[in-house]
């Protein structure tokens, strides 16, 4: 999209999270969820593309937020069995690892702390982005519908200019893929493509 082309390297910032092995790897327990997306969107090869953009750089730094859990409760939403699934995500298991192909590089900022879907919450995200001088966000991730757009929406009301890589994220169908980008995205976003925003940095 258009906007992207008015990029600063300088004061943008790309963000990953929820990018663990057991989503993103073959044979990860909740790898099937998200595979048909992944592969629709190739997810892993986009992702790649945005980053060495922004590295090398010693004004703006990707950062990388990662979707590692300290804590998960079963609700009526997310059952028990949901929850025994998501323990695979968190701190100290080797699901929780990030793929390698999108792990952190010597420079990147790594935020750890993730406690819920949004990873602003329960992190000092926001202040590592103000003290970098940060003003736009790529974001990427997993899920559409879920961490990302949480994350996406509080960065939002933050004050920040939120841009979405539409083809570096996932959803458990196409159809809430496409629906997340068509409807929920543009709303507090700039949707675009991780070409777009490579050009522009």
């Amino acid at each position: 999209m258009s906007d992207t082309r008015t990029l600063d390297p300088a004061t943008t910032a790309f963000l990953l999270i929820g990018v663990p092995k057991e989503f993103t790897s073959d044979g990860g327990v909740l790898h099937d969820a998200v595979a048909e997306v992944m592969d629709k969107t190739s997810m892993r090869t986009n992702t790649t593309s945005p980053t060495p953009a922004g590295r090398g750089d010693d004004h703006a730094r990707p950062g990388h937020l990662r979707s590692r859990l300290r804590r998960t409760h079963a609700t009526p939403v997310q059952p028990r069995q949901g929850r025994r699934r998501r323990q695979r995500c968190r701190e100290g298991h080797l699901g929780a690892q990030i793929v390698h192909d999108v792990a952190p590089a010597n420079g990147d900022i790594f935020i750890e702390g993730k406690h819920g879907l949004n990873t602003c919450a329960s992190t000092d995200a926001d202040f590592i982005r103000r003290s970098k001088g940060i003003e736009t966000a790529t974001l990427a991730g997993l899920r559409d519908n879920h961490c990302a757009e949480s994350t996406m929406r509080s960065a939002y009301d933050h004050g920040y200019r939120m841009i979405t890589l539409t083809d570096c994220s996932a959803a458990t169908s196409v159809a809430e893929h496409d629906n997340a980008i068509s409807f929920d995205y543009p709303t507090h976003s700039h949707p675009g493509a991780a070409a777009d925003v490579r050009a522009a940095l």
